[in-house]
């Protein structure tokens, strides 16, 4: 970048505020994914005005400008990829601005950690749901940029589901609100709805306002056994219409089962087919007592031959603790995981099970996977040597074959993780050549000059 673009930005943040030397633009040119892009600068506004100035410039002069929260995500959303720069919103905008008891709201700036939030409404009594397994560092922008989910979705929905406005900046500067916090809003087009999701192609979104709940007082986790696959996805998507819903509902495969215990030698079943955990919560005993008894019955009449109930805290952590490990407990399996989150019908989960079995069966692969069941989302891990390129070959021929499948099954390519980079070259199997052409439209409505973000979700 010319130093007469890296001068006049300075100008806008201030020269601490503004870094182009190595130690800055190796630090962000990666992400989960762990492909590297290199920014030519990485600049931290401090407000929205910063936000508004900063893109506005770098319209007029047709520089890049990459949103940028945590950089946890898993499909390149982050990379600078056409150079430019990055636009890291951690830093000063990262602050709770008001938490409304009386209409039950939080308004957050993009930088605010999912975990920080979630304490700070939690100590007033209300409740944040959304809580993705990164939510100890991602942020609510990338959040709301991704649709990130989490394991409570069963029965609390996903990001977009308590996003109730946005204040976000057009790439020509101008600010916008989309939403109100008024519970029923039908004036106008839902720009809060086509901004969440986007992957920071739209506009650099800087104030977000969030629907709360009151927390519930009592929680309650199990575990069931299951001897096949089939078994245990029969068990989820009747559990689901049997008029309880679960806050979550966690499935392991055997594969992931065996990794789990070869790694920490908790005590699991190797020989089970499948393992299903779950949460109930509410605010009287009964109700718990009541949502458990209906789990366990569904659980035992589509073959669970073991159910465990956790009496505490403790025994509750013990049950979750194979799910919470699941991810890094596979790489026995192999030193690179691809590593998907598709997404079907619930009733679909054991016909997409077998065929990710035959897949894997077909290119003598390990494909162990877990995943967010009571949702329909699956993460499937196609285990390799990442340092074998024929693996690696072979790894991407299965991993399209998945995606099809699961298109084919009326699911979607990403239940969390968003398209990105990694998913881009699969959009034309979940979209026509309309469809595709619809994006494009409303990414140049928005973004004329392809400034923000470009290069992702094949736009």
């Amino acid at each position: 970048m010319e130093a007469k673009h890296l001068n006049e930005l300075a100008k806008i943040v201030g020269e601490d505020n503004l870094h182009s030397d190595k130690a800055h633009t190796i630090a962000y040119s990666y992400d989960a994914t762990r492909e590297r892009y290199e920014p030519e600068a990485v600049i931290f506004p401090r407000d929205e005005d910063d936000v508004s100035k900063i893109v506005r410039y770098c319209n007029e002069h047709k520089i890049a400008v990459v949103p940028r929260g945590a950089g946890s995500g898993f499909t390149g959303g982050a990379l600078p990829t056409n150079g430019g720069i990055v636009l890291a919103l951690e830093k000063h905008m990262n602050k709770i601005l008001e938490i409304d008891m009386d209409n039950m709201v939080a308004v957050v700036q993009p930088g605010v950690i999912n975990m920080d939030l979630q304490k700070a409404v939690e100590a007033k009594g209300l409740f944040y749901p959304p809580d993705p397994a990164s939510q100890e560092y991602s942020t609510i922008g990338g959040n709301v940029s991704e649709n990130a989910g989490g394991m409570r979705a069963a029965k609390y929905g996903i990001t977009k589901d308590y996003v109730m406005a946005i204040r976000a900046v057009r790439p020509n500067g101008d600010i916008i609100r989309a939403g109100k916090r008024t519970i029923k809003d039908v004036a106008g087009y839902n720009i809060a709805g086509i901004l969440i999701a986007s992957e920071g192609t739209l506009a650099v979104i800087t104030e977000i306002t969030l629907k709360l709940i009151a927390k519930p007082k009592l929680k309650k986790s199990a575990m069931g056994i299951f001897p096949s696959v089939d078994m245990a996805m029969e068990a989820v998507y009747k559990t689901m219409a049997s008029g309880v819903t679960p806050v979550a509902m966690e499935f392991l495969d055997n594969l992931t089962i065996r990794a789990v215990e070869q790694k920490f030698s908790k005590g699991l079943p190797t020989d089970a087919g499948a393992i299903l955990i779950t949460d109930v919560d509410g605010n009287l005993p009964e109700e718990i007592e009541y949502q458990m008894g209906v789990i366990e019955r569904v659980f035992r009449e589509n073959g669970c031959s073991e159910f465990k109930k956790a009496r505490d805290d403790k025994e509750a952590a013990d049950l979750w603790f194979a799910r919470r490990n699941a991810s890094q407990s596979i790489t026995i399996y192999g030193n690179k995981k691809l590593n998907e989150d598709i997404t079907v019908p619930r009733s679909m989960l054991p016909e997409l099970l077998k065929h990710i079995s035959d897949i894997a069966n077909k290119y003598g692969l390990k494909i162990p996977c877990f995943g967010h069941t009571g949702d329909g989302n699956v993460h499937t891990n196609v285990m390799v040597d990442g340092s074998d390129p024929k693996q690696l070959e072979i790894g991407h021929k299965a991993i399209e074959e998945i995606f099809r499948i699961t298109v084919d099954l009326g699911g979607t390519l990403s239940g969390e993780h968003g398209i990105g980079l990694s998913k881009a070259p699969f959009m034309h199997m979940a979209f026509t050549e309309e469809e595709m052409e619809l994006f494009r439209d409303l990414k140049r409505a928005f973004d004329p000059n392809n400034i923000l973000n470009p290069g992702k979700m094949a736009l």
